[in-house]
């Protein structure tokens, strides 16, 4: 319906019309377990809403989505449901100076992962419940004002099933058969959170002795579902929220505002997590079933405190409007790395991030959706799609710029005030920019028009002329940009010179510089000694995309595994593979460096890194010709890595799961079936239950595992995790029928769950089956707008972006994809917005495979 897309214009004449002074929300959640009634399985959902209007006589809205409402009241008058609900939105006219409404309405319950999200557990058939909101699904569970600037009071009542345990934001009491929850702190509808079912759950505690002397003492809580009770380490979940706890209140000095921390560990759940202040939610695959690597735990506790560091940038002080949904997101991404460095084990976080979250920037940032930090978001579907690359890790980027740019002290003691000024309260960029200026006492102005108010990212290349005697005579960085966005930017960088010392690729020089305009002097590193590698952005002090003089590419050929700084190492790795997507390498270069030097790489998480890079330039950038000789090699490759790796180390795992990515020759897959079988054995490697799903989907994809075999599995895992294994190798073995029933159940069904339509479109699009999923091309341009118009944004997102035909990398695509944008020009603007970052992705693969055929 219209009224579910809330617009940025209706939400500013809203806020200044009304102030909230408290919900009262009283859900029955008995309807959960059991049979369910003819139609959508639905609960009651009883809201009272105390609220302020600044003109009398005046109307609005409540929002709401629901399939039934069965009272509504406003100031003691009874509203008639059918003339003032419309199945989103519940008209309120002739307003008083102070209201109060009350309604009584049937909520469904939900399995999209939107809302009030529905599980039931095949392992046990035991149901569990929890919310998720973000960005105005709060309004499928209870009436309210869904915007972020009208924070309220919450107090939160739950009738549940027998047996039960239900959690919501503050601390709850089980009295007389109702859960009753503390009343909360003002906070946004769209963090509020009610989690509720069997769940398995652990307990500890967080104290603090404060400056003032007395003692703080927070309540830790942690669960998952009892199916992966014996997999839950909640001892190491604690031990990384203790870390954080102590961080942020030395750095914030603002002491945690929520009472107590639970952390929920919930199914099918669409995101990585949820800061719900006092109850943060987090998909259980952060439960780990098998053996990983320690990138993964890395990679948990990077997310356990980016949640944290919410609890202040976004949950104390929140942004007015999604436009600012940096204010919150970016500080979070970035905090939570510069915590994982400063307070847990995960000493090389930042390594981690120069090559993994800030790839998805740059990704994001050279698609023709690309959008400044501080974003235009007209509506609700907009700010949806913002939560992506550059909201997250190029805010983050940029943050980290800024704290070289005017000085961690400076920048610590601005949020500080920030938090103590604005507390419980919203925010724009300027309030932020205003304390920051206080602090650091530069001008900050120009630092965001340049930063968070232009789009795109601008490339370094170092330029070096030599003396006769072999020395630097002048080193130069030229900046550039593209021309659709030509911003040049002020940059704070290093700049890095390496040699070669033996065996060994070294920095013996190293120089920091402001950056500015087109072309930079660094002054200091003249009469140096003439450098192997010039490396531009040493230490990652900045965003932007590294270039190389020709010397230092030659060095990178031939050197690249013995330079010996991980970060160095890192960083030309994502320059490389930077170079792969503009196409200045060929992508079969790119591939054979991974083939040389990623088997002496340290880092698990740059390792895994490489090995999701090469197969993307082997599926995307590669020229058609090449691939069979790419993928054999790479197959060929990654055996040997895995047979020469450390029995038992994180590293002969990896390799182990990337042999599995590349295997396609007949003796590969007779090895991946004979380690199943354990008629074959590779010493030291554990092939635990995670690690046999990741084998059997090549062996069904390549038609060696069938239907039974794939059943066969099920009934050895019979669990929630194995049913999604087995829903993605059911839809990748290689049949027209197959693909038939798959593209079925996703595009003319929603029976499906969004876990299982997210495993079925995983499947569906094998990168070996081109011509089976030819017939798809047209079916998608004919099905997505009716697909965005009926199913829910989530699921319109999956189908959108998964089942483009991607695989169909020819110009008739490129073309096909053309003529849907030009015909439909009148389309949702966050669907169009997909199918056009999709076709630039098709493009910039065809460009690659371009350049790849001419370096053959």
């Amino acid at each position: 319906m219209p009224g579910e897309n809330l617009s940025r214009d209706e939400a500013r004449e809203r806020a200044a019309l009304l102030a909230v002074d408290g919900y009262d929300v009283s859900l029955d959640l008995r309807s959960a377990v059991g049979a369910a009634d003819d139609g959508p399985r639905t609960f009651r959902s009883v809201t009272t809403v105390r609220f302020r209007c600044n003109e009398p006589g005046a109307s609005t809205f409540a929002d709401l989505i629901a399939p039934g409402v069965t009272a509504v009241s406003l100031n003691g008058r009874d509203l008639d449901p059918g003339a003032v609900f419309d199945g989103s939105r519940i008209l309120l006219e002739d307003l008083a100076a102070d209201n109060e409404l009350v309604v009584d309405a049937q909520c469904a319950y939900s399995r999209t992962g939107e809302g009030m999200h529905r599980f039931v557990d095949p392992e046990d058939d035991e149901v569990y419940l929890y919310t998720q909101y973000e960005p105005a699904d709060s309004r499928r569970v209870f009436a309210n004002f869904e915007q972020p600037d009208l924070k309220a009071p919450f107090r939160f009542e739950v009738r549940a099933p027998e047996g039960w345990t239900v959690w919501s934001n503050g601390v709850g009491e089980l009295t007389d058969g109702v859960w009753r929850f503390a009343e909360t702190k003002p906070i946004s509808t769209y963090i509020t959170c009610v989690v509720a079912g069997p769940y398995h759950y652990v307990t500890d505690a967080y104290e603090r002795t404060l400056p003032d002397g007395s003692t703080l003492r927070i309540p830790l809580g942690a669960m998952c579902r009892k199916g992966l009770a014996p997999h839950f380490d909640a001892d190491d979940v604690f031990l990384v929220t203790k870390q954080g706890l102590d961080f942020f209140h030395e750095r914030f000095d603002y002491p945690y505002p929520f009472g107590k921390y639970d952390q929920a560990f919930v199914p099918e759940y669409n995101l990585g997590a949820m800061e719900n202040p006092g109850l943060v939610t987090f998909r259980e695959e952060f439960i780990f079933r098998g053996k990983v690597t320690r990138a993964s735990y890395e990679g948990r506790a990077n997310v356990v405190l980016h949640e944290m560091a919410h609890m202040w940038f976004g949950d104390l002080v929140t942004m007015e409007w999604w436009d600012d949904l940096w204010l919150k997101e970016s500080f979070a991404d970035f905090m939570g790395s510069f915590s994982l460095v400063g307070a847990t084990r995960f000493t090389d976080g930042w390594i981690t991030f120069a090559n993994r979250r800030k790839a998805w920037a740059y990704r994001a940032d050279q698609l023709p959706s690309t959008h400044p930090i501080t974003a235009d978001i007209r509506d609700l579907q907009d700010a949806k799609l913002n939560f992506d690359g550059i909201t997250y890790a190029k805010g983050a980027s940029v943050l980290k710029q800024l704290v070289a740019y005017v000085g961690q002290d400076a920048f610590l003691e601005g949020a500080r005030r920030y938090f103590k000024r604005h507390a419980y309260g919203n925010t724009r960029l300027g309030d932020l920019l205003s304390v920051l200026e206080e602090t650091s006492g530069r001008d900050m102005g120009a630092w965001a028009r340049a930063w968070l108010q232009t789009a795109g990212v601008n490339s370094l290349t170092p330029r070096v002329l030599l003396s006769t005697d072999g020395r630097v005579e002048e080193l130069a960085v030229e900046q550039d940009a593209v021309e659709s966005h030509p911003e040049l930017r002020p940059h704070r960088v290093a700049v890095g010179l390496y040699r070669r010392e033996d065996d060994r690729l070294v920095r013996y020089a190293r120089a920091e510089v402001d950056v500015d305009g087109a072309r930079t002097v660094v002054a200091e590193l003249a009469g140096a000694q003439a450098p192997d590698l010039v490396l531009v952005n040493d230490d990652d002090l900045t965003y932007c995309k590294i270039r190389f003089d020709g010397t230092s590419l030659d060095t990178l050929r031939e050197h690249l595994g013995a330079m010996t700084d991980p970060l160095a190492r890192a960083l030309c790795w994502s320059a490389l593979w930077n170079m792969t997507r503009d196409a200045l390498l060929p992508a079969r270069d790119f591939i054979g460096l991974v083939l040389r030097f990623a088997g002496r790489e340290s880092d698990i998480g740059v390792l895994q890194m490489l090995h999701a890079w090469s197969t993307s330039s082997l599926v995307h950038y590669v020229a058609p010709e090449w691939r069979p000789t790419g993928e054999r090699l790479l197959a060929e490759g990654a055996l040997r890595e895995l047979r020469a790796a450390e029995p038992g180390s994180e590293h002969q795992l990896a390799w182990a799961r990337f042999f599995a990515t590349t295997a396609s020759a007949p003796d590969d897959l007779r090895l991946l079936r004979d380690l199943l079988d354990g008629a074959e054995k590779i010493e030291g490697l554990e092939v635990d239950q995670e690690l046999r799903w990741a084998f059997l989907e090549p062996l069904a994809a390549h038609g060696v595992a069938d239907e039974s075999v794939l059943a066969a599995e099920l009934a050895r895992d019979d669990t929630a995790s194995g049913k999604r294994h087995q829903v993605r190798c059911l839809a990748a073995r290689p049949s027209a029928a197959v693909k038939a029933q798959a593209w079925a159940q996703v595009v003319e069904s929603d029976a499906l769950s969004n876990a299982l339509v997210e495993a079925t479109i995983a499947g569906f699009a094998q990168p070996s089956q081109r011509e089976l999923l030819a017939p798809y091309a047209a079916k998608y341009f004919e099905a997505i707008e009716r697909v965005w118009s009926e199913r829910s944004i989530q699921i319109g997102m999956s189908v959108v972006q998964g089942l483009f035909p991607a695989l169909r990398d020819s110009r008739a695509t490129l073309e096909a994809a053309d003529a849907w944008l030009a015909a439909h020009d009148q389309a949702a603007p966050a669907l169009r917005r997909l199918v056009l970052e999709a076709r630039d992705d098709l493009a910039r693969g065809l460009r690659g495979q371009a350049c790849d055929a001419a370096a053959g």
